[in-house]
């Protein structure tokens, strides 16, 4: 799985927002500036998390961002859906909509397993989670196995 930019800044933007919640709203700045995003492009994923219901927006003086959901209810595959679609997709069709032929034919099979395998990782995690350094056991375990942090 290729994690693209804005699904990193995306995520890191809510993990900011989340590590904040209760104090004053967080402006877009603050946000750029903590995690290191470039602004312009913050700011446009920023109007994708609030269409998605996961952030509100308040102007003014002292305006900025705020959570919507509490962070323990946004998992990292709803911000990765709100950013940029389903979780994965063959050519931008869903892979139980495809299918294959003669040799190829069980490559449908491969592609579902994929996403699940995905969905097992990135539905368990929650922003929360992120913000605390807690991920899940499950997901954690996954990390014991050799090939981690074998680059492939």
């Amino acid at each position: 799985m290729r994690i693209s930019a804005k699904v990193d800044y995306a995520v890191r933007a809510m993990c900011e927002i989340a590590a904040r919640s209760g104090d004053a709203p967080l402006k877009a700045e603050q946000i750029s500036h903590a995690q290191e995003i470039p602004l312009s492009y913050l700011e446009n994923i920023l109007v994708d998390l609030r269409r998605a219901g996961f952030i509100r927006s308040q102007r003014g003086q002292v305006g900025g961002y705020r959570m919507v959901r509490a962070a323990a209810d946004v998992s990292i595959a709803d911000v990765i859906r709100a950013v940029e679609g389903p979780l994965a997709d063959v050519r931008g069709v869903r892979p139980e909509a495809i299918s294959f032929h003669g040799s190829a034919t069980a490559l449908r099979d491969v592609w579902l397993a994929t996403r699940v395998g995905l969905r097992r990782v990135l539905e368990r995690i929650s922003i929360a989670d992120v913000v605390a350094g807690a991920i899940p056991a499950e997901v954690a375990k996954l990390l014991e196995d050799p090939d981690a942090l074998l680059p492939h």
